[in-house]
């Protein structure tokens, strides 16, 4: 929105630092002392652009809506699955790369008419712009299946079947809601050079290798092993890819590493200090990248943000949590440490059907609530998905006002002239990007917004599902207030913090007893802002490779319309021909996990609803007092800063101290503690010590990593486990780590001898 701010398009060597405008202290609080080497390792700014190169060819259309159609089809087919699988988009990046050589290789370099414009056939080597818009295209259309897992519990567990033009309009309405979300701030948290966006870097290392840019460069830059950066991906691909079978299926007890587990058994305590699955993880030991990286890749973490969440991993789940579960606070001490299940006064799962079934309308039943039970969560559970993230939501927005709040105040008082200036026939010459190409206008963005409102808003009321015109606009409030917070944090930590229980609990007092009003003001409020995340991201991304805004904008377009299609088609399809799709009895495991994980959310926070839930014997109204402690903790945190800019407060985050364990649980100690360690090892200790090393071979190293495990993932899942072959394998390795209290979720205090806890 700072029309004075000029985007970072040209990405030479000498641009790579910030601009004198940037936020200097900003960037010291980011360990970014080298900003241009950093992203020099990440493969930006090696070679000079160049703006004749063919972008939005034939070649790159055909090859993107190829990927975004199986991957968005695929993702969302097994989405519904148990165990489930994710193509990621590092799969894309690199089965991409292939075709698009092939392309170049055998299609004839013919000049098609088309009225009085015409295109090339093949104009050229398959360069690194195309190879990106077909990453973007893909990667878009990837996380259309969390749209996908509402659909699905609306349909299979609420019953409601609103048929294809609801799923098309609330889907396209609520990608429409985070693209203009990502395009209206995008002079805040895309343009600004010291906002590195860290999860992008990777890809620009891994195309850069793939395409041999300036490699003769990379390699005289850096005196360190002298294998080129190819190779080295090359090697640690199929290293990785032949190692992971061991972890995945051979030998699965690698990745839930807790001997002292597998020593005694069946000791209560032992199993909670050490175990990772429902235990604390206290000695975070695992050989398995996809635990490792389960929160993301350590490799493209600062040290930094790290040193935040392993303090808060320490200081709220090692201690807060340990000392509250064994003084039995809200009765926590009768269920596991750890888990991601809700739990009734028996000790077993809380079962929604006793107190809301489809009889009632999905309405709760008052008599069969209070004569059955109310819900009881796991320590981590309740301490960390509601208190802190209660805690976040404040210090997100006082961490702003404090921080960022000329930013902020700037952007919005040129709002009005920057709408004005990109009028058809009002654009400025200056409003140009280094390339000499015209900026996307921000008027194309305010339409996008208005159509996503005219499509959300229709849906609801014209399908009549509980979510009224009025909670639309709510729910795109809560989006357009937390994204911005949001999107710093993650443009700077390559850590998202989330807000999905906040829009829980306000739909739940605004839409009290409505379980689908629920659900879609979830679905506007906090999935759009995700997506607008990935949307920003890939603006970054193409800031960094050079690619004009308005082919970005252009290929994030058909990404959506795309994804969306074929995402809702191969929907209906599974919903419509798996037997017994999205119960305990499907066949091959389509039991809609994710989607019933939704459903049971649901029906907490839409039919019990947030009164009934805080106002009750067992105490949760405490954890309300958790918005005081985030408003409060920023404040003095950044009063020490100023005192003393060059001490250890101007690395600390109080957002992401409250709010990097958001994945937890279902991650675990071990998950976080394993994350911390091989990304302080890489990203402190390499990097100081074997400096060339890091610089050379890191975001390879990430990239290699991610991608390998995805496709061996992608590999073993439908060699052995879809084609049943895992039935059939069987021994110590593989259910060693099974037979333990931390797998079983043990409590510490046994069920009274009445049967039930609590009053």
């Amino acid at each position: 929105m700072d029309s004075e701010v000029k985007p970072d398009v040209q990405v030479n060597t000498k641009d790579l630092h910030p601009s004198k405008d940037s936020d200097t202290e900003n960037l010291t609080c980011l360990d970014i002392e080298s900003f241009t080497d950093v992203l020099r390792a990440a493969g930006i700014g090696i070679q000079e652009n160049d703006p004749t190169e063919s972008v939005l060819t034939l070649r790159m259309w055909f090859i993107g809506i190829f990927f975004c159609i199986l991957i968005s089809g695929l993702n969302t087919l097994y989405t519904l699955r148990t165990p489930s699988i994710t193509i990621s988009s590092s799969v894309v990046l690199l089965l991409a790369y292939p075709l698009g050589k092939l392309w170049e290789k055998l299609v004839p370099s013919w000049d098609v008419p088309l009225g009085g414009w015409s295109f090339n056939l093949n104009p050229g080597p398959f360069n690194q712009k195309e190879h990106v818009l077909v990453y973007i295209m893909s990667n878009l259309s990837i996380y259309v299946r969390l749209g996908a897992d509402v659909l699905t519990e609306q349909q299979m567990f609420y019953g409601y079947k609103a048929g294809w033009g609801f799923q098309i309009l609330i889907t396209l309405g609520t990608f429409l809601l985070g693209f203009c979300l990502a395009g209206l701030f995008r002079a805040i948290v895309v343009v600004p050079r010291d906002l590195l966006w860290p999860g992008v870097l990777s890809t620009t290392a891994l195309t850069t290798t793939l395409h041999n840019i300036g490699q003769r460069d990379v390699q005289t830059s850096y005196s360190t092993w002298k294998i080129s950066r190819y190779a080295f991906f090359s090697v640690v691909f199929c290293v990785s890819f032949c190692w992971y079978w061991f972890p995945d299926f051979i030998f699965p007890a690698l990745s839930y590493f807790t001997f002292p587990c597998w020593i005694n058994p069946k000791s209560t305590v032992v199993n909670q200090l050490f175990g990772m699955e429902s235990g604390m993880g206290l000695l975070p030991i695992t050989f398995d990248w996809s635990q490792i990286s389960y929160v993301g890749s350590p490799l493209l973490v600062p040290s930094w943000a790290i040193l935040n969440v392993l303090l808060a991993l320490v200081f709220w789940i090692w201690i807060v949590a340990v000392a509250c579960y064994y003084t039995n606070v809200w009765y926590t001490g009768y269920l596991p440490f750890q888990s991601s299940s809700v739990y009734d006064n028996t000790g077993t799962a809380y079962s929604a059907s006793k107190v809301v079934s489809k009889a009632t309308g999905y309405k709760l039943d008052v008599a069969a609530y209070e004569a059955y039970s109310p819900v009881f969560m796991p320590i981590t559970y309740a301490l960390n998905m509601f208190g802190l993230s209660f805690a976040t939501l404040t210090s997100l927005l006082v961490w702003v006002i404090l921080e960022k709040r000329q930013v902020m105040a700037t952007a919005a008082r040129r709002i009005p002239q920057l709408v004005m200036d990109s009028l058809p026939g009002r654009q400025r010459p200056e409003r140009k990007d280094e390339q000499g190409k015209e900026e996307v206008p921000l008027w194309w963005y305010l339409v996008a917004f208005v159509l996503a409102l005219f499509m959300t808003i229709f849906a609801v009321e014209y399908w009549n599902a509980e979510l009224r015109w009025y909670g639309v606009l709510l729910a795109c409030v809560v989006a357009f207030v937390f994204y911005a917070p949001l999107a710093l944090v993650y443009a700077t930590s390559n850590l998202k913090i989330n807000i999905d229980v906040f829009c829980r609990i306000v739909a739940g007092f605004v839409f009290e007893g409505k379980v689908l009003a629920n659900i879609w003001f979830f679905d506007i409020g906090y999935i759009s802002t995700i997506k607008a995340l990935y949307f920003s991201q890939d603006m970054k991304l193409g800031y960094y490779c050079n690619i004009p805004q308005r082919q970005v904008f252009l290929v994030q377009c058909v990404g959506m319309i795309v994804g969306t299609l074929s995402s809702l088609g191969v929907l209906n399809w599974g919903l419509d021909h798996i037997p017994g799709v999205c119960t305990t009895t499907a066949s091959n495991g389509f039991s809609c996990p994710y989607s019933r994980t939704h459903f049971n959310t649901s029906l907490i926070w839409g039919a019990i609803g947030p009164r009934r839930y805080f106002n009750n014997y067992i105490g949760y109204s405490s954890l309300l007092y958790f918005f005081i402690l985030g408003a409060v903790l920023p404040i003095p945190v950044y009063l020490l800063k100023k005192r003393y800019p060059h001490s250890l407060w101007r690395r600390v985050h109080i957002p992401l101290f409250l709010g990097g364990l958001n994945y937890l649980p279902p991650a675990t100690g071990t998950s976080y503690g394993s994350w911390a360690v091989v990304g302080l090892t890489f990203g402190w200790l390499i990097r100081k010590r074997w400096h060339a090393w890091w610089s050379k071979y890191n975001f390879v190293l990430s990239t290699a990593l991610d991608s390998s495990v995805s496709i061996a993932g992608v590999v073993i899942f439908f060699a052995i486990y879809y084609s049943g072959v895992s039935s059939k394998f069987s021994w110590w390795g593989t259910t060693v780590y099974e037979d333990t209290c931390d797998y079983k979720g043990c409590s510490y205090l046994p069920i009274p001898d009445s049967g039930t806890f609590g009053n």
